[in-house]
């Protein structure tokens, strides 16, 4: 069974392209996230869970929704990571939670995907994203087959930094930077509550036709990157940058 949990649909793009290779049930943690509902799945096949990475881990989110989930049958779990950069040591906390759950740890892969981030970093082109969209293709056979083989998957080397980067700056970044406070609409904003709809926290409500934002955000980056008019800004730092939002799926059928 592959599960996954997405912002702007690239956690998405890959979760379909491994349920494609598998032939695996594919399943969204959104629609239980949004939906208040907890997990209760059970599954012959091993658990494959797919997510982006903030700031070197899986999201808090996400973690929260397997810890208390219930995840029956098999107990073998391989982990997928989508990221622009690198996954620091992402590895040992989810040996941690596969410890917990009573779970066998298959290992964690990272996908090289587009930049979504756009509070923070600049989005690549649309050229950009398409080759390193058809370079992630690549990588997502490759960790098919692997699960597919039941085997682990390989260890990565990491560098001198990735547990300072897992284990002490991911605390700081959800401290300092991982509040809704910053996001507004523009006059661009035509009240069509698409930004309400992609909040997977349900942290927005529109209200006399424009988005009000709670204190629960996760800093997905949905709202600001799925409205269709580009109306969300986050403070300063978006202001005038492209948006990504991913709506590919995956075609295989020229492996």
């Amino acid at each position: 069974m592959v599960i996954y949990f997405t912002g702007t649909g690239n956690s998405r793009y890959v979760a379909e392209g491994i349920a494609l290779r598998t032939r695996d049930k594919l399943v969204s943690a959104n629609e239980f996230i949004k939906a208040n509902k907890g997990a209760d799945f059970t599954s012959e096949a091993p658990y494959v869970f797919v997510s982006p990475t903030y700031a070197w881990r899986i999201p808090r989110v996400f973690s929260d929704f397997i810890q208390n989930g219930s995840f029956m049958g098999n107990i073998s779990v391989y982990f997928v990571m989508t990221c622009g950069d690198d996954i620091g040591s992402a590895d040992e906390f989810l040996t941690e939670l596969c410890d917990k759950k009573n779970m066998k740890f298959m290992g964690v892969a990272k996908v090289l995907m587009p930049e979504n981030y756009v509070a923070m970093y600049d989005i690549p082109s649309k050229a950009e994203s398409e080759l390193i969209i058809a370079e992630a293709d690549k990588t997502v056979k490759a960790i098919s087959e692997i699960i597919t083989s039941r085997k682990a998957l390989p260890v990565e080397n990491k560098s001198s930094f990735a547990n300072l980067k897992s284990r002490y700056i991911n605390p700081i970044f959800y401290s300092l930077f991982v509040k809704s406070k910053g996001f507004y609409a523009t006059d661009k904003c035509i009240s069509c509550g698409k930004c309400e709809e992609l909040c997977k926290l349900n942290n927005i409500k529109l209200t006399d036709g424009k988005p009000v934002y709670g204190a629960d955000c996760t800093h997905c980056m949905a709202c600001i990157c799925g409205c269709p008019t580009e109306a969300i800004e986050y403070k300063r730092k978006t202001i005038g940058k492209p948006r990504y939002y991913n709506l590919k799926s995956p075609v295989i059928d020229a492996d």
